[in-house]
């Protein structure tokens, strides 16, 4: 395994983050897909027995019982120094008012249930799931300061939004003196470039790590174009994300295709390989549901694309209206 320090910090973190949104209970009726206990458990040995130390939840996934089951099957492998685990705040957990968003009762609040439901401590990464136009961000980010202060949390990371609306927060923070975002999760991959243009030229310009969610375009990238899986099949967001573009996207799962049977690897190295290659990216997210999908991922890391190659892949893009904000 890789290991990669993340954004301006002395945290290393290894350079493939398991994203455990796809651990949960199926009652709740947000992911039919989702893995329970029993199912999750190989999944997360296996990314530890790998040297994977990266573990990204959040409160929304499967409303809790998702960072219930990451936390209980960590614990039960790895000691709790041993890994970073992130998770997030900012979506609807309960209904009526004050049942969502980053108002300083909320944080305070979604900070000690996501603790309790992860049998811990302290969260080694709190991020705002996305920007909230609703709450004065000085409010927000003075909230999380001292959350950060409390000893709950050690760092402080932020998800996807508008550059402009990021750097307001960071400048806030830096005249402020309040902790500062280590880091932005945010929406990139072969068929969603729109962050090349102003996110990540910011986020190398501050020293912000970059960790990528949906890497693989939720799965479009790792099959051919037109495959189903029970996820796709049940993934609504999935149609949010990627309907528009078609043509070109075909062109590119077509590229990643051909280029995957040059060098004999499954398509999903091809695109991850891309990915691990962009200045500034520090560790994609990578949701597995089956074995393969973490040693896809794990493999993407000996892969090399020539200058070729990667001009190959990025020729048929096309500009696209910004989304999943």
């Amino acid at each position: 395994m890789e290991y990669s320090r993340l954004g301006k910090t002395g945290l290393e973190v290894s350079r493939i983050c398991l994203g455990c949104m796809a651990f949960g209970d199926v009652s709740t009726g947000e992911r039919l897909w989702a893995l329970n206990e029993d199912q999750s458990r190989p999944i997360i040995k296996q990314a530890l027995d790998n040297g994977i130390n990266f573990f990204d939840t959040a409160n929304v996934y499967s409303l809790g019982t998702s960072e219930e089951i990451t936390g209980k099957l960590l614990w039960s492998m790895v000691r709790r120094e041993d890994v970073v685990l992130a998770t997030k705040v900012h979506n609807r957990m309960r209904f009526g008012p004050n049942g969502m968003g980053q108002s300083r009762k909320e944080i305070f609040h979604e900070i000690d249930e996501s603790l309790k439901r992860l049998g811990t401590d302290y969260i080694d990464l709190y991020q705002i799931h996305r920007h909230d136009p609703q709450t004065p961000i000085e409010e927000t980010l003075d909230a999380l300061n001292d959350v950060v202060k409390a000893g709950k949390v050690r760092y402080l990371g932020a998800s996807s939004m508008f550059a402009y609306q990021f750097m307001k927060m960071v400048m806030t923070q830096r005249m402020k003196g309040w902790a500062p975002f280590i880091s932005m999760q945010n929406h990139v991959n072969l068929l969603h470039r729109e962050e090349e243009r102003e996110m990540l030229p910011l986020c190398r310009e501050e020293g912000i790590g970059v960790i990528p969610w949906s890497p693989l375009a939720r799965g479009r990238l790792a099959r051919p174009w037109g495959t189903d899986t029970k996820r796709s099949e049940n993934d609504a967001f999935a149609g949010v994300l990627y309907t528009a573009g078609e043509e070109a996207s075909q062109a590119i799962v077509a590229a990643v295709a051909d280029l995957a049977g040059k060098y004999a690897v499954p398509m999903a190295q091809v695109a991850l390989a891309w990915l691990l290659g962009k200045s500034g990216i520090t560790a994609p997210i990578i949701g597995a549901t089956r074995p393969e999908h973490l040693a896809d991922a794990l493999g993407a890391l000996d892969l090399e694309l020539t200058p070729e190659d990667v001009a190959g892949l990025e020729a048929p893009y096309r500009p696209l209206k910004p989304v999943g904000f």
